[in-house]
């Protein structure tokens, strides 16, 4: 850790609170040129430090910074390995090549904004430059192709349940990867997988999202602003970036340590498909039902109008409507 970040943790730590040069000085075991360096960098990245006799004052911001993540990480949640960058082309290809690279476990990429960020079946999205948190983290579950689909889900339940508790903001979920705010889409969500062609087990999964904080609704293209919208579109956001960041890896840890499936009675109750009639596209020809459930696998049952049953996986089919 350097020593601008160091300082930057103490002094997040400390807030609201003051503490002197003197102090940090003595902590971190450096001189007082160094922490009025380090302070004055800190000024230059954005960061509000207020400063008089007692000394400094950090003030809180919406500034992404891996301190500001790491304060608020549960002891319980595991060590992740955060990349923060100011710009990517795709979190999802820097975690990916992360995997290629033999890095750890639990690496988190993060941008600010992204440049070319695509979702599922490569449909592009809107991004907006500090109005949105765009993050993949790599895992190395070791399981089977049939268990991947409960990542996606956990991962929904996971930035549901912690933004629903964080802002009281209510929240739905389109199976099978998309997050709603008042009939409008906040949140998408994309797993892909690595496997070993022997053992035909999953030694890599990537899980990217984006996630629209806080943009305005006038801001949003013109052709997305009746189905796309921010927690935050009207009014000032209630919470920082970094604490939704923590507050989501820590629930989404929490239930992968659970070793249960409690995860999907919320899924089910939050899903507004269910009840539903849909249609949709399968091997090119297109059908029409009543989506009936979710099954532990994540797939939705849908019984067609000639009573037929189909089983619908997250991979091979989009949902055209709902009514």
């Amino acid at each position: 850790m350097t020593i601008k970040s160091s300082i930057l943790s103490l002094l997040m730590r400390q807030s609201p609170a003051f503490i002197s040069g003197e102090e940090m000085a003595q902590q971190l075991n450096v001189s007082r040129t160094a922490i009025w360096k380090a302070i004055n960098e800190l000024k230059k990245d954005g960061h509000v430090i207020n400063s008089d006799r007692k000394g400094y004052q950090y003030q809180p911001s919406d500034i992404l910074s891996v301190e500001g993540i790491r304060l608020r990480l549960a002891k319980e949640t595991p060590e992740l390995a955060i990349k923060l960058l100011s710009s990517s082309a795709s979190t999802m290809k820097d975690a990916k090549l992360a995997a290629l690279n033999g890095e750890a476990e639990n690496t988190l990429v993060i941008a600010d904004m992204q440049e070319a960020p695509k979702g599922r079946f490569g449909r592009p999205f809107f991004a907006s430059e500090g109005g949105g948190i765009y993050m993949s983290i790599l895992l190395r579950p070791n399981q089977s192709f049939e268990e991947m689909a409960q990542y996606t889900i956990i991962m929904a339940v996971a930035i549901a349940e912690a933004t629903e508790a964080m802002t009281g903001i209510s929240l739905e979920i389109k199976w099978v990867n998309d997050i709603y705010k008042d009939g409008k889409k906040i949140c998408g969500i994309l797993s892909e997988a690595m496997s070993d062609v022997e053992s035909g087990q999953i030694t890599n999964i990537v899980i990217g999202m984006g996630i629209n904080f806080s943009i305005r609704q006038e801001e949003f293209p013109a052709d997305i602003q009746e189905k796309a919208t921010s927690l935050f579109s009207d009014r000032q956001p209630t919470l920082t970036r970094n604490e939704l960041i923590a507050a989501i890896w820590n629930r989404f840890y929490e239930i992968l340590s659970q070793n249960n499936t409690d995860f999907l009675d919320y899924y089910r109750k939050k899903s507004f498909v269910l009840g539903k009639e849909v249609t949709f596209t399968q091997a090119g020809t297109q059908f029409q039902g009543t989506a009936e459930t979710i099954t532990e696998q994540g797939e939705l049952i849908v019984r067609l109008k000639t009573g037929a049953q189909k089983i619908l996986s997250s991979g091979e089919i989009s949902l055209s409507s709902i009514k």
